[in-house]
């Protein structure tokens, strides 16, 4: 098929489902249940045999009953969603990224044999107004900036690619809010997510943010304002208040970032505080491990095992039906077993920060490709991405996935066989200091790790590295 034909099929595609999309959110404020059937209907069209029948009717079963923990927490989304935010996203999100990009992506692993990434992170600046505790990025100052063509490269290149999924992280992503903005206008078939401390967005931004639609926000937040203020400075607990209250008012979509610490851990996961944030409109959250990165780092905010397990067993309490907070969160060092391991090195992801360094993960600061001088492509091939590509999974153990983290002899290796350097814009660090901080939590976590693994049931389809995977496998 050649380029304009398929140029056609995309737009008479997404057309299509924008219709359906259309139907179902009239719907949806007389008839949810309609709508969710609607919706499911609108995936099978688009994903065909990708799933089972089974899979869609076992969907449209719990997204049907009132009672459903999925339900709750959809309606809660749809109540307080702009429509026009609810309809670009899914077709974003749903479409472009789910479904075409999906796609696309599995054909270019087999195609240019690396990985290919669901979704890109990058840093638009290294400036940040905020100096948090242990956090590299507030010691970088205004020292490095990706340009907007830099930007725009970046999103073009990957959506060559199939990549239709973009977080911007930094430094303080809104710094740059006027680029961010012009960036999410070209690219309107894109949806983006913004890592942000809250305390720039005001009622401006987020009129911008309603009419573009293909913006969402996940906002940094440690539990109660004594914990969280302690880490990130007087002040910036009500800040965040004051952006959940703007984001809700406007119907725009928007999470938490919490990093968990040895400190922090019962505040950020309490009953209570999972209920408030519901309240003030955040139905979904990213849970980060502390990592020790960089000569100023604290490793001692790094949580116990004991913790960890407790982290573990409280994530998967909070998703589960027995839980009628509706809220998801996700855990981005334990839920490895949901993903095949590690992610980093573009088999799902990886990030670009704001000197252009291409890097396999955000807490992995070492590269030997530039964004300035190399495609999007060239950095997959690039020798330290490759050695993700051929090592992956770092540990059968996908409680131990990270090959910083716990399994520090590895990330080493990969360092000095590539001959990676470092990217720390204020103060490189040798791997060999950053691998040292790790390598006592590396041993203490292992015991505890592999009992909870041993009691886990393992599918079995899931694929580990995409190297083993074939085009006529389904999706997974």
């Amino acid at each position: 098929m050649n380029t304009s034909l398929e140029n056609l099929t995309h737009k008479m595609q997404r057309a299509a489902l924008g219709k359906i999309v259309d139907v179902a959110l009239s719907h949806a404020e007389q008839d949810r249940e309609k709508t969710m059937c609607q919706l499911v209907d609108a995936a099978k069209q688009f994903y065909g045999s990708g799933f089972s029948d089974e899979t869609y009717e076992n969907a449209k079963k719990v997204l049907t009953d009132p009672d459903s923990k999925w339900t709750k927490l959809i309606n809660c989304v749809l109540d307080q969603t702009d429509p026009h935010v609810a309809r670009t996203t899914a077709l974003n999100l749903g479409y472009e990224a789910f479904f075409r990009g999906t796609k696309t992506i599995r054909e270019n692993r087999v195609k240019y044999q690396c990985n290919i990434p669901w979704l890109i992170l990058f840093d638009p600046t290294s400036a940040c107004n905020m100096h948090c505790v242990g956090c590299w990025a507030g010691e970088y100052g205004n020292k490095n900036n990706l340009s907007f063509e830099d930007m725009d490269k970046i999103v073009t290149q990957g959506k060559e690619l199939g990549v239709y999924l973009y977080m911007l992280t930094g430094g303080e992503p809104l710094v740059r809010k006027k680029d961010v903005l012009k960036l999410a206008e070209k690219h309107n078939d894109v949806q983006f997510a913004i890592y942000t401390n809250s305390t720039l967005i005001d009622e401006p931004f987020c009129e911008e943010v309603r009419r573009l639609g293909n913006i969402a926000f996940m906002l940094s937040i440690e539990g109660t304002p004594e914990t969280n203020d302690a880490r990130r400075g007087e002040g910036h607990y009500a800040a965040v208040m004051h952006a959940m209250d703007l984001l809700k008012k406007y119907g725009i979509i928007f999470g938490t970032s919490i990093c968990y610490t040895r400190q922090n851990i019962d505040a950020v996961t309490n009953d209570e505080f999972m209920r408030f944030l519901c309240e003030k409109g955040a139905h979904f959250g990213f849970y980060f491990h502390y990592m020790p990165v960089g000569n100023e780092a604290a490793p001692e905010l790094m949580p116990t095992p004991e913790q960890r397990k407790y982290m573990i067993d409280r994530i998967r309490y909070l998703r589960s039906s027995e839980c009628d907070i509706p809220f998801y969160p996700m855990d981005f060092q334990n839920d490895g077993e949901f993903v095949g391991g590690c992610i980093a090195g573009g088999r799902n992801y990886f990030h670009i920060n704001s000197a252009g360094d291409a890097e396999p993960c955000v807490f992995i600061h070492y590269s030997n490709a530039n964004i300035h001088d190399q495609s999007i492509l060239e950095i997959l091939h690039s020798p330290l991405f490759m050695a993700y590509h051929n090592g992956q999974p770092f540990n059968k153990n996908h409680l131990r996935p990270c090959p910083m983290l716990e399994n520090p002899e590895l990330l080493e290796k990969m360092v000095h066989e590539t001959g990676a350097h470092s990217t720390d814009l204020q103060s490189p660090e040798s791997v060999e200091h950053l691998c040292e901080k790790c390598k006592a939590y590396a041993a203490d976590w292992q015991p505890t790790a592999d009992e909870v693994w041993s009691h886990h049931k393992i599918r079995e389809s899931r694929y580990e590295n995409y190297k083993d995977w074939k085009p006529s496998q389904p999706l997974d």
